[in-house]
């Protein structure tokens, strides 16, 4: 089973106060690869990504009567994903277990901060209803076109 491990949050964000002090930023990308490397190692990590603050950000909303666009930065902070790891393991108490483990303590400078890691498991087409033959097949070629048979 395919898990996206979200990291919440927007670190780096220059209209935040709470900013990381360089040398804190330093230690949480260093711990950040190297438990991407114990991930990798466990052969239980798919792909992984950070992300730009928000303030890099557009949001395209999306209404019945059209769409807006929105630049950044969101004042959510806590609601936004500053990155992720899509991880494959046996079950959620697996994905959970990794998740426990993110090093997420440098990010936290004060006693009111918090770091939220949330575990989502990637949907499968079996799992939709609705669903045809067609739609998985059609699915399965795309899938092969991105990353190969």
């Amino acid at each position: 089973m395919r898990y996206m491990v979200l990291l919440k949050g927007d670190p780096g964000n220059p209209e935040d106060p709470r900013e990381l002090p360089a040398e804190a930023a330093e230690a949480l990308v260093s711990d950040m690869i190297a438990f991407q490397a114990e991930m990798t190692d466990a052969g239980v990590l798919v792909s992984t990504e950070g992300l730009l603050p928000s303030s890099e950000g557009v949001r395209v909303v999306h209404k019945r009567m059209g769409r807006t666009v929105v630049d950044g930065p969101f004042t959510e902070a806590k609601e936004l994903v500053a990155g992720y790891f899509i991880i494959e393991v046996g079950s959620t108490q697996e994905a959970v277990e990794w998740a426990s483990r993110v090093p997420v303590r440098h990010a936290l400078t004060s006693d009111d901060d918090e770091a939220v890691v949330e575990v989502r498991r990637i949907a499968t087409l079996d799992e939709v209803d609705g669903v045809t033959e067609e739609h998985r097949r059609a699915e399965r070629e795309l899938r092969e076109r991105l990353v190969g048979p």
